[in-house]
């Protein structure tokens, strides 16, 4: 696996969120963007790869079972998690006032691994969901896109690290997704939920995610 400049050393992220960039979807919706926000990637990756216990799942389409292109695991229940999944939940519970404690991880192995445009289904009704998604290993075009169909609203290439958060009203009314490519290297995304869907007044929270 190719490294980033920031991808070698002891892993450590940055709280105080330098950089991170807001993406406004619509007036509900939006994306928090910070490129390399996790420094010593690698060595998480390692960790990730080596200790979590990788499971496939096969789901029917046109009744026929097929194998779901990625693999997945989560933490604690398949392995233990790495020291700095400590830190990023501080730094992101601090940030987003929330406690990030679910941890869900895919892992795609090359370009043919994906998963296509979709919400998370069991938040989908919200409009005041927060999940935040860190990147291990090469980086992979993100994309999203309004629910139900439409032009792409971004395009971002998650890796080495990068932070992306989606909130309001994202799950609700946008779809994301990592398409298949021709060409690609290993890369884990590690997605962190809130125990609850919500934990302060919408009213609050919305305006505080305003001022990012």
């Amino acid at each position: 696996m190719q490294l980033s400049l920031l991808g070698g050393g002891r892993p450590r992220v940055d709280r105080d969120f330098r950089g991170v960039r807001r993406i406004w979807l619509d007036s509900e919706s939006w994306l928090d963007h910070r490129p390399s926000w996790l420094s010593g990637h690698a060595q998480v990756f390692d960790a990730l790869v080596g200790g979590l216990n990788w499971k496939t799942k096969r789901r029917l389409m046109w009744d026929n079972l097929v194998d779901v292109p990625r693999m997945m695991a989560s933490v604690p229940g398949d392995g233990p998690e790495p020291t700095v999944f400590g830190a990023i939940r501080e730094a992101l519970g601090t940030r987003y006032q929330a406690r990030f404690d679910r941890v869900h991880l895919n892992y795609y192995r090359d370009g043919r691994d994906s998963v296509a445009s979709h919400r998370d289904r069991m938040i989908s009704d919200r409009s005041d969901v927060v999940v935040a998604i860190v990147s291990f290993g090469e980086p992979r075009r993100f994309v999203v896109r309004p629910h139900g169909g439409g032009k792409l609203a971004a395009r971002l290439n998650l890796g080495w690290g990068d932070l992306l958060v989606m909130g309001g009203a994202v799950q609700r009314d946008w779809e994301h997704g990592v398409p298949k490519c021709a060409h690609a290297g290993p890369r884990i995304s590690a997605m962190f939920r809130r125990v609850q869907d919500r934990l302060t007044d919408p009213k609050s929270a919305g305006e505080q995610a305003r001022r990012g």
